[in-house]
């Protein structure tokens, strides 16, 4: 009886110590700080003169001491392989140990001199031992089974802390990485050219995963290479180094698979080709994703750790979420490469379309007087004698004035043959393929974009091609007149003219500026001629290639501006 009432003394004495170091080691979630409170909590509960919470590293399985109490500064520094000492032995077999005395223990490390007994118990995280509670005593046999015991049960409450201090600071890490690609993400997709984009996706990489160096390779056309095109915190070393096939690197394999790969040790793994590029420029984990763009793949993107490293799978997430963004951002930066390229197409083709007008108009110029020129020559009646020398250049006279007017004629056919073709064109459909063209253009310069269409917009018989570089180039105008930014807006509608007509019998097309605007003067020479335009940047010929396009469309054009209030202009074309 009086041996069963002081058992359950000891069992509530137990429990109560038990309670009392949980409520403390579950008081914070800070990682450290809760390894050592509880180590600090396993030395006062076991009365021992010192103690340590050791840790297996997943990146070298080599035990790791992450806290200590009444040991030298020095024991950080020591680590040990599983099975080597008390403490390994106890993480390879998962079982506690308890030596009265060390001395005599062939298995003991020696750490203090004066350690005289020993007891450490497995940590398990998830039915894995992941570490070792230990403590030491300067007496022999200093701990009980009972002692055993509770230190057993205080590692299991030590265990679901350290899970849960890992766990959020897991979601902490996941949080600010997550937030991190947030902001990388509005970086890179701010950058209009792709030396840029692959520039600063290398740069925000190497933040984002606090690596040692970061790189993207690229593809090439024949899919055959793997070529740098973007790095951060490379070397000479690593930026010289030679093109890697993509059949024979691991980072074509990384390609071909299109999954992510890494590796534990570059410097030493038979799968990497620069090893000794790699140990030259301290280079030891790698983390490789692919770049995958309509399901095949254009490159990858290699981030490299200086020390050896596990990248875990909420890392492996991220810089797989950063290549789909690096993806979108480097084909956005392609797409505008190719706009501006078409634009500048477009406006070589506005000054030939100008030019060949002007030929035109410069023929029908010289047509006129030189008319006037062969009838007044056949009214002189010139009638030399045979031997009179002025004969053959009466001759060269007429045949050079003939070639003259054959000229003439050939450049007049020349802009003859510029006629539309006629289809049926859908003119919404026709503007929103223009915006579509023109929004980078709009938002480098602040415009602000307004479209304005009918809904139901009977469709006309035109010369499609024709009317885009018309509406382009009244568009293009409109830009120009606003070099601080303003609005642009472009609306449709259909009207019946005459009103006695009972379906709709023409389309206004009307382009509204917030810009400079137009004198009177500057209006009528830009609507009338070719050669007397006024227009001060550019071709000057725009407007005029709009007059003549919708000319030959059987349609209107109609101009309403005022100097520093903007302008509108009005195509009204046929149904």
């Amino acid at each position: 009886m009086t041996d069963d009432i002081a058992s359950l003394r000891a069992a509530h004495e137990r429990l109560k110590l038990l309670y009392q170091v949980s409520n403390v080691i579950h008081s914070t979630l800070d990682p450290e700080q809760a390894l050592q409170l509880i180590i600090q909590e396993a030395v006062r509960l076991m009365r021992a003169s010192s103690g340590s919470l050791a840790l297996i590293n997943p990146n070298n399985r080599l035990l790791e001491i992450q806290a200590s109490a009444g040991l030298p500064s020095s024991a950080p520094d020591l680590k040990l392989r599983l099975g080597q000492g008390v403490t390994g032995w106890v993480a390879r077999t998962g079982k506690p140990a308890r030596v009265g005395d060390v001395r005599h223990d062939p298995r003991y490390v020696m750490l203090q001199r004066d350690v005289r007994s020993e007891l450490a118990v497995p940590l398990e995280v998830m039915g894995e031992v992941r570490g070792v509670l230990n403590v030491d005593s300067r007496n022999t046999d200093a701990f009980s089974q009972s002692d055993q015991e509770l230190l057993e049960e205080l590692a299991t409450q030590a265990a679901k802390v350290i899970q849960n201090t890992w766990l959020f600071a897991q979601s902490r890490l996941k949080a600010r990485l997550l937030e991190t690609l947030v902001s990388v993400s509005r970086s890179i997709n701010s950058a209009l050219h792709v030396d840029e984009a692959l520039q600063l996706i290398t740069r925000e990489a190497c933040t984002l995963m606090e690596a040692r160096m970061c790189s993207l390779l690229m593809v090439d056309t024949a899919r055959q290479w793997l070529d740098l095109r973007a790095s951060s915190g490379a070397g000479p070393a690593y930026r010289d180094k030679p093109r890697l096939s993509v059949d024979e690197s691991f980072m074509g394999i990384v390609v071909r698979r299109k999954k992510p790969m890494q590796l534990e040790n570059v410097q030493t793994s038979a799968l990497y080709q620069n090893v000794e590029m790699a140990r030259q420029e301290g280079l030891v984990s790698l983390l490789s994703a692919p770049l995958i763009f309509g399901g095949q793949s254009t490159g990858t993107l290699n981030v490299y750790a200086g020390e050896p490293r596990s990248f875990s799978n909420e890392e492996v997430h991220i810089l797989t979420a950063l290549t789909e963004l690096s993806v979108i951002a480097i084909e956005k930066a392609r797409l505008y490469e190719r706009v501006v390229d078409v634009e500048e197409q477009l406006r070589q083709n506005e000054k030939l379309s100008a030019l060949g007008l002007l030929a035109a108009e410069v023929a029908h110029e010289i047509r006129n007087p030189l008319t006037v020129m062969k009838m007044l020559y056949h009214s002189l009646r010139l009638d030399f004698s045979p031997g009179d020398p002025r004969v053959q250049d009466d001759i060269i006279l007429r045949e050079k004035m003939d070639q003259l007017n054959k000229i003439v004629e050939q450049i007049l056919d020349f802009a003859r043959g510029s006629e539309p073709k006629l289809s049926a064109v859908n003119l919404n459909q026709l503007l929103n393929d223009l915006a579509l063209l023109i929004r980078h253009k709009l938002r480098n310069q602040e415009i602000h974009f307004v479209r304005r269409l009918a809904p139901v917009l009977p469709e006309i018989m035109a010369d499609g091609t024709q009317l885009a570089q018309a509406f382009l180039n009244l568009t293009l105008n409109a830009v120009e007149a606003m070099p601080q930014g303003g609005t642009l807006t472009i609306s449709t509608r259909a009207v019946t003219l005459p009103r006695r007509e009972q379906k709709p019998t023409h389309v206004l097309i009307e382009f509204r500026d917030t810009g400079q605007g137009m004198t009177q003067e500057e209006r009528q020479q830009r609507h009338s001629s070719l050669l007397r335009s006024a227009k001060h940047k550019g071709t000057g010929l725009g407007l005029a290639i709009v007059s003549r396009v919708v000319e030959t469309h059987r349609g209107k054009i109609r101009i309403l501006s005022r100097p520093g209030k903007g302008t509108a202009i009005t195509v009204t074309l046929p149904v």
